[in-house]
């Protein structure tokens, strides 16, 4: 067991970490790993966990709490009817694909690397979510053949390198694709747990030095943090959407983006060394 004066703070820092996590979800429709990689990060550097592979912790750690919120969101938007069971079928091979490559992929780099590609995915997803527009088409109808298997590849694969689920880069690529965007956000959800699942099970296997690494982490899976984010999430939720029902999401989505870009390019700014 951990001495309680390691545990304690880390404990308290994964409660604020989950509380605010959930209101955000809920109340934007956004969250998961653009809010719990880079909070993961700084919250176990600034408890003096800096392993060479701490990204690891963060993108695993993060996606094993996707497992358990995509799960939960399919099956709510499945009761109302709304996934694409046909995409999610078509799709999934290249998403688990791609989830697992990027498992391999993220087990050999270091943390500054990681971060670096962090940052840069982060700022073009912040600048997406400020300035994207759900009227942009590519065609009406999902493509097939050699393009989807390249497309839900490369989902599942810089979904792995962000720790995030399917849905930042899926729903775009959905709705670009003719599809509307509740059906395509219900289906995204599907792809969070197809990237998911896998790539937790994957980095379960990974190997972190016992040095510098959080307590209670097996393989790049930190369980406290786990545990935490996931309960804290259950709790908060309602509450985020609560308030999307009282105030106008539009203007606070654009701050949330915001957010995300000077995160993102804080942790860029850093794996650069600047």
């Amino acid at each position: 067991m951990p001495e309680l004066s390691l545990f304690l703070p880390m404990l308290a820092m994964l409660l604020l970490i989950g509380a605010i996590a959930g209101v955000i979800a809920g109340l934007l429709g956004v969250g998961g790993g653009l809010i719990l990689v880079p909070a993961f990060f700084y919250a176990f550097g600034a408890l003096g966990y800096d392993s060479p592979q701490l990204m690891q912790i963060c993108l695993a750690t993060s996606l094993s709490t996707i497992v358990v919120t995509s799960v939960r969101s399919v099956l709510a938007h499945n009761r109302k009817g709304a996934v694409d069971w046909a995409i999610l079928k078509t799709w999934a091979p290249g998403l688990v694909l791609g989830a697992l490559v990027g498992v391999l992929v993220a087990a050999g780099l270091r943390s500054e690397v990681l971060q670096a590609i962090f940052g840069v995915l982060g700022v073009l997803a912040g600048g997406y979510l400020a300035f994207g527009r759900s009227g942009w088409r590519l065609a009406e109808t999902m493509p097939g053949g050699t393009l989807r298997a390249a497309l839900s590849s490369g989902v599942g694969f810089l979904a792995v390198l962000m720790g995030i689920g399917g849905g930042l880069f899926g729903v775009p690529l959905m709705t670009v694709y003719g599809q509307a965007i509740h059906r395509a956000v219900a289906t995204a959800a599907g792809f969070g747990v197809l990237i998911a699942l896998p790539s937790v099970i994957a980095f379960l296997l990974v190997d972190i030095p016992p040095a510098g690494r959080p307590p209670l982490t097996f393989g790049a899976v930190n369980l406290p943090a786990f545990a935490v984010i996931v309960g804290m999430t259950l709790l908060t939720t309602p509450l985020g959407v609560a308030l999307a029902h009282r105030l106008d999401p539009k203007p606070l989505r654009r701050v949330f983006a915001l957010f995300a870009i000077v995160v993102a390019g804080n942790m860029l700014r850093k794996a650069v060394g600047l």
